[in-house]
């Protein structure tokens, strides 16, 4: 496991095998897991969301993605906002029924109102390298790596990546000298790391928690845990 301590974390210059980009946005919301029915953001994007944004950009089944550390850019701002949601999700089977047997589905009939505490005008550098999959052959990593840091510059990406929910869109590009992290020091409690899938093919999983803190504007990942988790 390499660290880097003092100046040199926030020097965004290339660490061997590290990647680098920034993403930002309006809004974003990173759900914090003991919150049930209203949604309470952390005050820093999760492992989870930064693996889904670097997967939006850049994904390849030879890889897998393990985010080493995630930079606060901006001063950690919230908002409340009440939405009007559904309770259910819809049903394939359910859907075919109605198509067979007539019905319907009436979204006010299945509407709660709900309140979200997310964030707003947020930025953030990932910071991640590429893992190479048992099954990934002879193909030199530096390939792939290179790969990601042209998507990264042409603005290129399979799916827009979004900070946390759909809804909220985020934007990426470079990261630069200039991108420094906020002097905020928070403990942040237990945070979502990623899911551990069971053997077998079946797609379900448990998921793996970590005690998270925000030191000067960095989160740092616990690397032995993506070990554990077969990543």
């Amino acid at each position: 496991m390499v660290f880097l301590t003092g100046a040199g974390l926030n020097n965004p210059a290339r660490i061997e095998g590290w990647l680098a980009v920034k993403v930002w946005g309006d809004l974003a919301c990173f759900t914090r897991p003991e919150m049930k029915v209203e949604r309470v953001s952390y005050p820093v994007m999760t492992p989870s969301a930064a693996r889904g944004i670097l997967e939006a950009i850049f994904w390849k089944p030879e890889f897998y993605w393990r985010v080493r550390q995630i930079e606060v850019l901006k001063p950690i701002r919230y908002f409340s906002i009440l939405r009007n949601e559904v309770n259910n999700k819809m049903v394939v089977s359910t859907a075919q029924g109605w198509a067979k047997n007539g019905g319907g589905y009436y979204a006010d009939q299945d509407r709660a109102q709900r309140h979200t505490l997310a964030l707003r005008e947020v930025a953030y550098v990932i910071r991640a390298e590429q893992v190479p999959a048992p099954h990934a052959g002879d193909i030199h990593p530096a390939k792939y790596r290179d790969q990601f840091r042209r998507r990264v510059e042409r603005g290129q990406c399979y799916h827009r990546p979004y900070l946390g929910c759909r809804e909220f869109s985020a934007f990426f590009g470079p990261a630069s000298a200039n991108d420094k992290p906020v002097s905020h020091t928070e403990n942040l409690g237990r945070m979502l790391l990623d899911l551990k899938y069971n053997t077998g093919g079946s797609g379900t999983g448990k998921p793996v928690f970590f005690e998270a803190r925000l030191d000067n504007g960095i989160l740092r990942v616990p690397q032995e845990l993506y070990e554990e988790i077969g990543r």
